[in-house]
C-alpha cells in the first residue's frame, strides 16, 4: 500500500507519493488551494486512486518546537481531510503527523542544487517539500 505525503500551504498543497513498498516517495503534483472542502476532496480522490493506506502531514512548528497560527490551519485541514476520510469509508487509512522544521529551506537547497531557475522553483517547492515530509516518515518507519 501507498503513502501519501502533503505539504499544506495557504495557497498550495504539495503531494508526494510513495512507491507501493513504501521505500521511496515522489513528487505528484502542487495542488492550487480554491477552499478546504474542494481541498480536501481532491485529496481524498488522490487516497482512492493511489490505493493509499496513510497518509503523512507536514506539521509546520516554530523553530522552538511550539506551535503557531499556521499549525492550527493546518491541523484544521487535516481534521476536515479526516472527517471525509471516515465519511466516506475509508475509517482504515492512517493520517499521521512528521514534523516538517526546515523542509522548505532543504527543498529550496535541493532545487539550486539541480541548477532550478528561480521562477520555476516557486512552482514545484511545495511539491519537493512533501517528497521530504514523506520520505522523511518512510525512513523512520522502515
Amino acid at each position: 500500500m501507498r503513502k501519501l505525503g502533503l505539504d499544506i500551504g495557504d495557497k498550495t498543497v504539495g503531494i508526494a507519493l510513495s512507491d507501493p513498498l513504501g521505500i521511496t516517495a515522489q513528487g505528484v503534483t502542487t495542488l492550487e488551494r480554491v477552499g478546504i472542502r474542494k481541498d480536501t476532496t481532491r485529496i481524498l480522490d488522490m487516497i482512492t486512486e493511489n490505493d493509499c493506506d496513510t497518509v503523512v502531514a507536514g506539521l509546520p512548528l516554530s523553530m522552538n518546537g511550539s506551535e503557531s497560527e499556521q499549525t492550527a490551519k493546518v491541523r484544521e485541514f487535516v481534521a476536515m481531510l479526516t472527517n471525509k476520510l471516515v465519511s466516506t469509508g475509508h475509517k482504515d487509512v492512517k493520517v499521521v503527523w512528521q514534523d516538517e522544521r526546515l523542509t522548505t529551506v532543504q527543498a529550496e537547497k535541493i532545487l539550486i542544487e539541480g541548477d532550478v531557475r528561480r521562477r520555476d522553483r516557486k512552482k514545484v517547492i511545495d511539491k519537493q517539500a512533501a517528497v521530504l515530509i514523506l520520505q522523511t516518515y518512510l525512513d523512520s518507519h522502515s
